[in-house]
């Protein structure tokens, strides 16, 4: 046998993975192989891989239980680290982790988007001291993911577990796609929790998908398949640009989704509930709209779309649930959407309805204003265009966090609905006109209360305000999807000009 027939033989090795019996295990669970996978995530022809033969001496490890790949989705180039479960459950040697380090690195010298193929049962304990020290070791992966983080697209797909300290995996990627049924991730599994704590849970309950995608928010989208994940990942990446360096990818125009109008959509009346999905239907391309965190603090709407072609990012609060009112996992949600499309240079749209931060105890000992300055923060902080479209009401803090005049957009702008305040009429009549209304009864109460809310009404009414010139324009709810398309096309060219200094104290 020739040399170069001995290396095939043995790449050929390699590539077959773990032990027959491991790929039987995939399958009866309705999980690919990972080299599968990437077939089928990269163009054909396109891969290229590091670290093949990793441990192919002696070991028996077939490159070390992680694929670690350059290729092109959709003509564009990427780098892929993807497990292996059919070599020892996919978990983390001392090869493992330079391979994972050196596709990070990859990634960063080219600029390229990094995306991170989960399914690991994480550390080999047996092999602790070659992979948890050393400035090389594990924690490396982190430090590189972190350095990534913001100069190019880091993706996670969650198609197994994530224990331990391979959870940070998903914590520190821009999109986190889990598989449900087959996804986890935890810093301690349900055993080790009953041995610590005396608590008793399932997987599911300690670190499933669902969970992750509805309680902790670590979870973006929820998949049921494996092959949706992967799609999900190639349509993504068509949002987001190569790096920090370039715009994102246009795209054909396309007409908005057919239905009722805008008009038609928000009622005149502030406390009736509509969808703000209607709204945001007849505003972007058709069947654009990408939403991200859709089962976690649904209060508030965050998704990527397109607008006569352009890539946006939509922050829009959601009348459906608990009233659009901003709570603390919103205000995460929306702080970390922001930061995500500042990063990659995606303008901003943000609809307003509104009436303000939760308020009680409960929600004060969550930490709210805490979290609500985040929000605050990252609006502030974003200098990528923005628009701010008050549809209907935009009360307190809340009017600021969706990007109010007070907070610099490039433009405020209002539909004929909208109503601006510190606090809604009924709050308001309240505090000015307690003492007053406490000394009356019946009848003439709730006559005093019924004049002083139309009185309050009156001054809030946005043609007031539109007369002051304390927003930039009122629109007609028709005509809104080409006002906000000549805007952005006039913001298209906007400089960008961060503060200067090493970084901000963000509220934590």
């Amino acid at each position: 046998m020739s040399l170069d027939e001995e290396l095939v033989r043995r790449l050929e090795a390699v590539r077959q993975g773990g032990r027959p019996e491991y790929h039987a295990k995939l399958r009866a669970e309705d999980k690919l192989f990972a080299r599968e996978r990437l077939h089928r995530l990269l163009d054909p022809d396109s891969m290229v891989e590091e670290g093949a033969l990793a441990r192919c001496v002696d070991d028996g490890l077939p490159a070390d239980a992680v694929v670690t790949v350059s290729g092109k989705i959709g003509g564009r180039p990427v780098c892929v680290m993807a497990n292996d479960m059919t070599v020892k459950a996919g978990t983390w040697g001392r090869t493992t982790i330079q391979k994972i380090q050196r596709i990070q690195e990859i990634a960063r010298d080219a600029e390229l988007p990094m995306l991170y193929l989960v399914d690991s049962a994480g550390g080999r304990l047996d092999e602790q001291f070659d992979i948890f020290v050393a400035r090389n070791h594990a924690g490396r992966i982190f430090h590189n993911q972190i350095q990534l983080s913001g100069v190019v697209p880091q993706i996670c797909v969650l198609l197994g577990p994530s224990p331990a300290g391979s959870a940070y995996i998903p914590a520190f990627c821009d999109l986190v796609i889990m598989v449900d049924g087959h996804a986890s991730a935890y810093l301690g599994s349900p055993r080790m929790s009953e041995m610590a704590t005396g608590e008793k849970v399932t997987m599911e309950e300690m670190g499933g998908a669902r969970m992750h995608c509805s309680v902790s928010g670590l979870g973006d989208v929820l998949v049921a398949t494996e092959e949706e994940a992967l799609r999900l990942v190639t349509r993504y990446l068509t949002y987001m640009p190569r790096s920090w360096r370039e715009a994102p990818p246009a795209a054909a125009p396309a007409a908005p989704a057919a239905g009722r109008s805008i008009e038609e959509i928000v009622p005149a009346e502030q406390n009736r509930v509509f969808d703000m999905y209607q709204v945001i239907d007849r505003l972007v391309d058709e069947g654009s709209f990408f939403e991200t965190k859709r089962l976690f603090a649904p209060e508030l709407i965050t998704g990527l779309a397109r607008l006569d072609g352009r890539v946006i990012g939509v922050v829009a609060n959601q009348p459906k649930a608990k009233g659009g009112v901003l709570f603390s996992d919103s205000s995460d949600k929306g702080a970390r959407f922001v930061w995500l499309c500042n990063a990659f240079n995606i303008p901003l749209l943000f609809l307003a309805d509104v009436p303000g931060f939760m308020i009680g105890s409960q929600v004060e000992r969550q930490g709210i204003i805490r979290h609500g300055a985040k929000l605050l923060f990252a609006v502030a902080e974003a200098t990528v265009p923005k628009i701010s479209v008050i549809v209907r009401k935009a009360y307190g803090a809340g009017y600021m966090a969706m990007s109010g005049a007070s907070f610099l957009p490039d433009a405020c702008i209002a539909l004929a609905t909208a109503k601006l305040a510190i606090m809604g009429p009924e709050a308001a009549i309240n505090a000015i006109h307690l003492n007053t209304i406490e000394s009356l009864e019946g009848a003439e109460r709730e006559a005093f209360i019924r004049e002083r809310r139309a009185e309050y009404n009156e001054r809030i009414d946005i043609y007031r305000i539109a007369s002051e010139f304390l927003i930039d324009a009122v629109v007609p709810g028709r005509d809104l999807r080409e006002e906000l398309r000549r805007r952005f096309d006039a913001f298209a060219a906007k400089p960008r000009r961060p503060v200067q200094r090493w970084n901000g104290v963000i509220p934590g």
